[in-house]
């Protein structure tokens, strides 16, 4: 079987004014659609960032891979890592909270683009899930988190009606965002994005959920926004109502030692983005759960052996999200069902995305009892809807962005807003 054909399609879609600690997403995310055709008639799909930097490395590697077998995967990683030497660094900044966008991280982005589309091919080819490529399923349904967060009503500039959710500021608005998302999916765990607004209310709003959903293990991610000494006292007050301590403060030092006068379990998808990270962290005892994230990981498989090295260690394992469509979830749902020791329920924005944005037939996959199921249908199990394709990449040459800038989003409803880290 030999690659014929790539092809690699930027889509823009709809993202709703989430707050955060760099500031507040644009009113549309990015992403880059990756599929390969083979010689035999098969395909594979692929999903990954959409920035500029991220597509000029795509669009490199993709006139490369005519004539490669899509299982030659060693022989791929080396045609990626050739192709991003030859290339000149990106110039742009990388945006604050996604680590993929990280100039260091354009071999593994990339790899992981398209290792995904060559996993989906091959087993496609062999009519096997894609999970048995990775050693088989050891559970067929992937629990998630509902993934709250402070939010505006609407984007300053309203380019598109408000969404359904409404503004989420108050306790009772947060509140009322889980219970939605509970009845909706039927979440069990609950993860509220901080580091957004005062530490103190934060964390009252975790004091309200706790109050409202007695049973649910909780969650706080201030991504880094918060100082030693504030992770300290917000520490004090949450007592033991979290699960984990996602990111409050900034550093492997910082981590550690927070760990080191608290004893709580902290996690990370901003400390330990790579193995020699990882390796780091070890010695110090930073953090206790590691967020996965296969996009930046280096693929699927590589996601399997950052599993393994957790076990190793005694660290538990989870998985890191942002904005994405259908392919991104299915790819993390094959991953992380064969994965032995997933700890926790994984991240996902993918209630955040409109009903009427998805790129694959029938709309988006169903999260039932907090869960995605996986099915019996070759590779990832998905086809793509053209129809949409074409209507979320006219969206892309549309929408004026090219590179996600939360920071600059904030500054059109604070104009003084600046990057500070830790703000609080």
């Amino acid at each position: 079987m030999k690659i014929t054909r790539v092809t690699v399609t930027p889509i823009a879609f709809k993202d709703a004014p989430l707050l955060n600690a760099a500031g507040i997403h644009e009113p549309y995310a990015l992403r880059s659609i990756i599929e390969i055709e083979t010689d035999s008639g098969h395909i594979g799909l692929g999903e990954s960032y959409g920035d500029a930097p991220a597509l000029a490395v795509l669009d490199a590697v993709k006139r490369e891979l005519i004539g490669l077998d899509p299982f030659h995967l060693n022989r791929l990683r080396e045609i990626v890592r050739g192709v991003v030497a030859r290339m000149s660094p990106a110039s742009a900044a990388r945006a604050e909270l996604a680590p993929g966008s990280h100039a260091s991280k354009a071999v593994s982005n990339a790899y992981s683009a398209f290792e995904v589309a060559c996993l989906d091919a091959q087993a496609r080819y062999l009519n096997v899930p894609l999970v048995d490529l990775l050693g088989g399923a050891v559970r067929k349904e992937v629990p998630f988190s509902a993934y709250l967060f402070f939010k505006y009503t609407e984007h300053i500039d309203s380019p598109y009606a408000p969404d359904t959710w409404g503004e989420a500021i108050s306790e009772a608005q947060i509140v009322e965002q889980a219970r939605r998302m509970i009845n909706d999916y039927g979440f069990e765990s609950i993860k509220l994005k901080a580091g957004a607004l005062e530490p103190e209310h934060e964390v009252a709003c975790i004091k309200a959920l706790k109050r409202a959903f007695p049973g649910a293990p909780l969650r706080i991610d201030p991504n880094g926004n918060w100082s030693l000494d504030t992770a300290l006292r917000m520490a004090e007050l949450l007592g033991n109502d979290l699960q984990y301590y996602e990111d409050p403060t900034p550093g492997l030092e910082g981590m550690a030692e927070l760990h080191r006068r608290t004893g709580m379990p902290l996690a990370t998808n901003m400390v330990v983005t790579d193995f020699d990270e990882f390796r780091r962290s070890v010695a110090l005892n930073s953090v206790q759960i590691v967020l996965a994230d296969h996009h930046y990981w280096g693929g699927l498989r590589d996601t399997q052996q950052l599993a393994r090295m957790c076990d190793t260690f005694g660290i538990g394992v989870s998985m890191h999200s942002n904005s994405h469509l259908g392919i991104s979830l299915m790819a993390m749902t094959h991953v992380a069902a064969s994965v032995e020791n997933l700890s926790y329920a994984c991240d996902t924005h993918y209630p955040w995305q409109e009903p009427d944005e998805e790129v694959v037939k029938g709309g988006k996959l169903p999260i039932r009892g907090g869960c995605v199921q996986l099915s019996d249908a070759p590779g990832l199990g998905l086809e793509i809807d053209r129809d949409q394709l074409g209507k979320l990449h006219e969206l892309y040459q549309t929408c004026g962005i090219r590179q996600r800038d939360d920071v600059g989003q904030m500054r059109k409803y604070r104009p003084d807003w600046r990057n500070v880290k830790p703000r609080y």
